[in-house]
């Protein structure tokens, strides 16, 4: 049985950049530790969650790749001999920029990179003022502990997304995430939120018959325009074996490192018994090319 001990990094955020990155540091140390060979952190785990109002002065956050930041990363995984995946708001050009996933191998290296897809627009998550829907594909990054489907946020919705990152050879599914409550939502809005979250994801797990984890932010952090509430990042983040069940989950609340013991070779006994990937008509979805069916 092949077994990756994972850490899952899920805390809250200042704009004390320096902090922020000592804090991640911190538990990736501890993860390591604790025998974790792959550590996840959040989106954009360097400061708070800016996307809340549109400014152009948050530009100024963006960093080229690799860079500074990517080069500290690097060394942390070094040191600690671990695969990590960061999440960082990558300036491509003047004008262009991308949310973009960086995954370190345990030598320091830059495994590969994932830009963000799905770019949502919404109250409080004014992302397409910020980001350009990602270029590279849906290619899992191959490192030492497997080929890491490594996706983003508002791309965990997507059923498409998963799947495409399962067929061309993805070991686990990975979401670094940033998703909270409006505080205004009365209580049975924010359970059923937050449980449609959680049960999109479990069903990519079950889909495609591989694990999934979900590392999301923690706390409140207001909306720096003053117009709305902020946003309460609920955290909740877990890891789901394939067939979808929990093998491990943080609380709404608190920061806190999530370890998890996750079976990398149970993929094969359970698509065996549900051949998912064998019964799939391709010839007749050929509308999901299109938009709508009118």
């Amino acid at each position: 049985m092949k077994t990756v001990t994972v850490g899952l990094v899920q805390q809250s955020c200042t704009s004390d950049k320096d902090l922020n990155l000592a804090k991640s540091i911190e538990n990736i140390r501890k993860a390591s530790v604790l025998g974790a060979r792959l550590v996840v952190l959040q989106e954009l785990h360097c400061g708070p969650y800016f996307c809340q109002n549109e400014d152009t002065a948050h530009f100024d956050l963006a960093e080229e790749i690799p860079s500074p930041t990517t080069e500290l990363l690097g060394s942390v995984a070094k040191e600690f001999g671990v695969v990590l995946v960061s999440s960082l708001f990558e300036k491509r050009a003047p004008g262009l920029y991308h949310n973009t996933a960086v995954v370190f191998e345990k030598d320091g290296s830059i495994a590969g990179k994932y830009r963000k897809m799905h770019i949502p627009d919404d109250p409080g998550y004014y992302e397409k003022f910020y980001f350009t829907p990602g270029d590279l594909g849906f290619e899992p990054v191959r490192t030492s502990v497997g080929k890491i489907g490594v996706l983003v946020c508002w791309d965990q919705w997507y059923p498409e997304a998963a799947r495409l990152m399962a067929l061309a050879g993805a070991e686990i599914l990975v979401y670094p995430t940033a998703i909270g409550w409006d505080p205004r939502d009365v209580a049975e809005e924010k359970i059923r939120q937050k449980e449609a979250w959680v049960t999109i994801q479990r069903a990519h797990a079950v889909a495609n018959g591989i694990p999934v984890v979900s590392v999301n932010r923690v706390g409140h952090e207001p909306d720096p325009s003053g117009i709305l509430p902020g946003a309460q990042f609920w955290g909740s983040s877990f890891v789901a074996g394939p067939q979808g069940e929990i093998l491990a989950q943080a609380s709404n609340d608190q920061e806190e490192l999530l370890i998890a013991e996750v079976d990398m070779e149970r993929s094969e006994s359970v698509r065996r018994i549900w051949p998912f990937l064998r019964d799939r008509r391709i010839e007749a979805y050929g509308d999901l090319l299109r938009r709508y069916r009118d």
